[in-house]
């Protein structure tokens, strides 16, 4: 279900499964910081066609998938950045991450937008299959380049 950012349980539900991620090694193993913890449902909502999806089982949330808008230069299109997602461990291997980006995809469609993106690290090898299961490939313009890389520069 797409969450709504100004009800205060689909607020606490982002936070939890955002907290849950990034204490998991594949979000980096360390604590969600307190001001993200207190702010990012709120900033979420300031970003204009941001957009989250949350899914549930027996009325507890189990996955999450928050989605940033962008553009692609090269085809002159909004395109939809999957920015986090994560399904619970207890819940995983029941294709709700499938579900999910159902959902995302629909959306994107609706907007007309020409692609999904999103990062994974080389050594999740589990969310590379199920992205790879919903059709995401390695990006490349040329192949004999190779692959595109995602690269970060920290600012304080």
């Amino acid at each position: 279900m797409f969450a709504d950012y100004s009800d205060h349980f689909h607020a606490l539900d982002i936070v939890e499964m955002m907290k849950l991620y990034a204490i998991d090694p594949m979000g980096g193993g360390a604590e969600l910081n307190s001001f993200s913890q207190n702010n990012l449902v709120d900033a979420l909502s300031q970003i204009e066609g941001a957009f989250t999806i949350l899914a549930y089982f027996n009325k507890k949330v189990v996955g999450l998938v928050n989605c940033i808008p962008g553009f692609s230069t090269f085809y002159c299109k909004p395109l939809i950045n999957v920015h986090d997602l994560v399904v619970k461990k207890s819940s995983r291997g029941h294709k709700i991450a499938g579900k999910m980006l159902e959902l995302v995809e629909r959306e994107a469609v609706e907007r007309g937008c020409c692609k999904l993106t999103l990062e994974v690290l080389e050594g999740n090898q589990s969310a590379q299959r199920a992205y790879r299961q919903f059709g995401f490939s390695g990006y490349e313009l040329n192949p004999k380049m190779g692959h595109a890389m995602f690269w970060e520069k920290k600012l304080n």
